[in-house]
């Protein structure tokens, strides 16, 4: 993985490969960077307003500088921009403590940026509203360019602990999908985005009550295939998604991006300091994540994170991709749930090396690479599916 900070700060450049694999340019990224050299080598927790402070510097130059293009009429320039200065933001916001006062103006201030974008440069996407319960699920919807004139399959893509439906618009998978002819549904689940930090929805063991809310959406939705609705997660969406494809028979196919087989296992670990955390401030962040005040209550909550005895009732095809060198989920989790997985139809295991790219947490180090291999295999197994009903 490229690491702009020297010394052993995985967790800042983490963020940093992040956002320069989903848009990022490294210039921008560099200038945002450069000042935070020295308190880099600290602890992680330490200087993460510095952080925010510094990228939203560069944020506010290039926001400006986006501005005046799409008054002189630069409507695509000034859209690619604006998406770039959402990148940063939340790639900045994401790195705050809990409860830091600077967090809600910060994501408010990339949902404007995120409509500013779709408004000027892709009219694909556009943000929905999921019912759920007595409030809704915040949503970007991005549908193909052009179909065949039949209703269009879709994936429903669900972030992990510290992600937002921000990071997988700006990830481009959404737009690899749509160039296969698969329309994206990426939603703040509970716990996530918009869902914890504008309406308090905090996470919860059985996704499959998500599931059932966006399968209900779509299927309400005369250009789409109710036939042909898959799922993908990543990182703790690798637990999310395989546990709504066991319970949520409605769904097609599923891929665990990056995948989370027994999460409390490796809450255990990190208690004892052993593998390496996603964000700054992280027993903070957990436990607001699953509305805990304990961390001993939050540790056995967690204990039943697991897919043992779940991935079995997995009956539709199922894609396990994971990189050999994740630091954060050891390897032979993704291999527990491909072992257990007895009852997909087709399972495949793909796990990516250091040399070909793809080797981090779910594939950070070349995103792309991760996506392009998910984006086909979901593309064939869709097309396999209908193949099977002719």
């Amino acid at each position: 993985m490229f690491e702009y900070f020297t010394g052993k700060n995985y967790v800042w450049n983490f963020a940093v490969v992040g956002a320069l694999n989903s848009g990022g340019r490294i210039d921008e990224v560099d200038r945002a960077c450069r000042p935070l050299l020295d308190i880099a080598k600290g602890n992680e927790d330490v200087g993460t307003v510095d952080f925010l402070n510094s990228w939203t510097a560069m944020v506010d130059q290039l926001v400006s500088a986006a501005d005046d293009d799409a008054k002189k009429g630069h409507a695509r320039t000034a859209g690619q921009a604006y998406v770039r200065a959402a990148n940063y933001l939340i790639t900045a916001e994401r790195m705050q403590q809990a409860g830091t006062p600077e967090r809600e103006a910060t994501y408010q201030r990339c949902l404007d940026l995120m409509e500013l974008s779709f408004e000027l440069n892709d009219p694909l996407t556009r943000r929905v509203a999921i019912p759920f319960r007595d409030t809704t699920l915040p949503a970007y919807f991005t549908k193909p360019a052009t179909t065949d004139g039949r209703p269009t399959p879709v994936m429903i893509q669900w972030n992990g602990l510290d992600s937002t439906k921000e990071h997988m618009y700006v990830s481009e998978h959404n737009q690899e999908l749509a160039e296969r002819g698969i329309a994206t549904l990426m939603v703040d689940t509970p716990g996530s985005g918009e869902a914890l930090r504008k309406q308090g929805l905090t996470s919860q063991v059985n996704s499959e009550e998500w599931a059932a809310a966006c399968v209900d959406f779509l299927e309400a939705d005369p250009t789409i295939d109710a036939s042909r609705i898959g799922i993908v997660g990543w990182s703790l969406g690798g637990y999310y998604a395989p546990r709504a494809a066991a319970f949520e028979k409605r769904l097609a196919l599923c891929v665990a991006w990056g995948a989370n087989h027994n999460w409390g296992q490796v809450q255990r670990r990190r208690v004892e300091r052993e593998g390496e955390r996603p964000v700054p401030h992280y027993w903070d962040h957990v436990m607001w994540v699953w509305g805990e005040t304990d961390l001993d209550a939050f540790l056995e909550m967690a204990d039943g994170i697991h897919l043992d005895g779940v991935v079995e009732k997995i009956d539709v095809p199922f894609l396990i991709a994971h990189g050999a060198n994740d630091r954060q989920i050891p390897v032979d989790l993704a291999r527990r749930s491909f072992d257990q997985a007895t009852n997909s139809p087709k399972r495949e295991l793909r796990i990516f090396t250091a040399d070909e790219g793809g080797a981090e947490h779910i594939g950070l180090d070349d995103l792309g690479h991760v996506s392009d291999f998910v984006a086909n295999w979901v593309a064939d197994t869709f097309a396999e599916l209908d193949a099977a009903e002719r």
